[in-house]
């Protein structure tokens, strides 16, 4: 299957806009495994191929244990996350629900626990930019690269 247009040659302003998103978002508070972490389990919950393959490999760069990522589909269960891990991955997987499914009250405790008021609009903001790279890929039926170009 081949990719139906290249949107991102179509419209450089709004490509130049979602990049500077995604890359405020990894130099904001929450540090940047945790936007990476939130960025490949939403990816994981739209079925982006092109994202998944694009943050696993910038998780492992950054010095992830691939045994510790690949357990990340079924994080609850999985010994390797934090508290804290534990609370944005709940609140990714329920806003990334909306609006079919409304998980958000059971998710809010621990995420006001673990993160302070900017943080949780940072992280809003992390998991509405990758869902807007998950539309624009599966959308537009773009391919995971076999090889990938340097930095991506």
């Amino acid at each position: 299957m081949s990719a139906r247009l290249n949107l991102f040659s179509l419209a450089p302003a709004n490509l130049k806009a979602l990049i500077n998103l995604s890359m405020t978002n990894k130099q904001g508070a929450l540090g940047e495994r945790l936007v990476e972490l939130v960025q490949l389990r939403v990816s994981q919950l739209n079925g982006c191929g092109v994202c998944i393959d694009m943050h696993w490999r910038d998780l492992v760069k950054q010095g992830a244990d691939p045994r510790h990522l690949n357990s990340l589909a079924a994080w609850r269960e999985s010994p390797f996350f934090s508290e804290r891990e534990r609370a944005a991955l709940a609140w990714a997987d329920a806003v990334n629900a909306l609006p079919q499914r409304d998980d958000t009250d059971a998710a809010w405790p621990a995420l006001r626990e673990h993160f302070s008021e900017a943080e949780i609009a940072e992280l809003g903001y992390t998991i509405a930019a990758i869902r807007g790279w998950n539309v624009i890929n599966l959308s537009l039926r773009n391919q995971i690269p076999v090889n990938p170009p340097p930095g991506m």
